[in-house]
């Protein structure tokens, strides 16, 4: 039977409708083909002859550079002397769009995350912290987007490897609604949510896809999206630039065996994950578990999810882990 799902950080209710995944057009959906970019033709294969040198960032020297990290040519927001500028427009509230956008680029033209080594993984997790406190300096920005496109249904436009991290002047909407959340629980509870919800998931063993020693991979009780995870340090940590090198390490690495099962077990599809960070300003979030979401692309949106904002998602979590740890679904019960 489907069911009504409510979010508790969010309050968004989720409709979970397993039946729907017996349509013939869901069984039926087939990805595009990735096509890697010629070397020949790829900007990030050769930064000096695409003109994206010097980096702002090199590890571990420019001869033999792993990760480098260079502004992006085409940004979504752009730099300025100046911080962004409210104004109004007759009824209509806007703001320049000022803020950074860079790249960071990993040096292999086919290794993606999931094909990293681990140090590698873990090096590139450290160099995000890095930009996250220094974000947190920059007096114009208010919240750092820190996001990974795999696959052209995700929006990555070009095959190498490349993460992106953009300065906003405003804090997003979903990360608003999401603290608000966060923070009406420990008002109501004195306890963090995330806390509550990995002791919750830990005890039942059924949402749980990955554990190591300081973080935990769960696929959310009212999960949006067909096989959707959240990887969170398993101690509470608020803000993703204060936590410890251990727990950054382990969410890294726990990030990067949830993408291998996805691979392996979802017929390795499209997706995007992100950092789910404090915004930048100094006030205190402590009720806030900073967390990343992985969102594998398999479904696609249509009018019910329009008209209603309630999302409908086609795969039980309850089954979530155990089919990505390659199990009969219904043995995690």
């Amino acid at each position: 039977m489907s069911e009504l799902r409510q979010d508790l950080t969010s309050g968004d209710w989720v409709l979970i409708a397993p039946g729907r995944a017996l349509r013939p057009k869901f069984l039926a959906q087939k990805k595009k083909v990735r096509k890697p970019t010629p070397k020949n033709i790829c900007p990030f294969e050769d930064l000096k002859k695409s003109d994206n040198w010097p980096p702002q960032f090199i590890y571990p020297n420019e001869k033999n550079w792993e990760i480098a990290v260079i502004p992006n040519k085409y940004p979504a927001i752009e730099r300025s002397s100046v911080c962004s500028v409210p104004f109004r427009r007759g009824i209509y509230h806007v703001r320049t769009g000022v803020g950074t956008h860079n790249l960071l680029i990993t040096r292999d033209h086919n290794k993606h995350f999931i094909d990293l080594s681990r140090s590698q993984a873990v090096k590139i997790f450290e160099v995000f912290r890095a930009f996250h406190e220094m974000a947190a300096q920059d007096k114009c920005a208010a919240y750092i987007a820190t996001i990974y496109n795999y696959g052209p249904s995700a929006g990555a436009s070009v095959w190498h490897p490349h993460y992106q991290m953009l300065t906003l002047p405003i804090i997003p909407p979903h990360n608003v609604q999401s603290l608000r959340g966060a923070n009406d629980y420990y008002k109501k509870f004195g306890r963090c949510v995330r806390c509550d919800i990995i002791n919750v998931e830990r005890k039942k063993k059924i949402r749980v896809i990955v554990e190591n020693e300081h973080a935990i991979a769960i696929a959310p009780y009212a999960s949006k999206r067909p096989f959707e995870v959240t990887v969170l340090p398993k101690k509470h940590w608020a803000s993703f630039r204060e936590t410890s090198p251990e727990a950054v390490r382990d969410v890294a690495l726990a990030l990067q065996s949830v993408m291998q099962k996805m691979k392996k077990h979802l017929d390795d599809p499209d997706l995007n994950f992100f950092v789910h960070d404090t915004p930048l300003d100094r006030k205190n979030y402590h009720y806030h578990h900073w967390h990343i979401e992985v969102i594998p692309k398999t479904a696609v949106e249509a009018g019910f999810e329009f008209s209603t904002r309630i999302d409908i998602n086609v795969v039980d979590p309850d089954n979530v882990a155990v089919i990505l740890n390659g199990r009969k679904t219904g043995s995690a019960h």
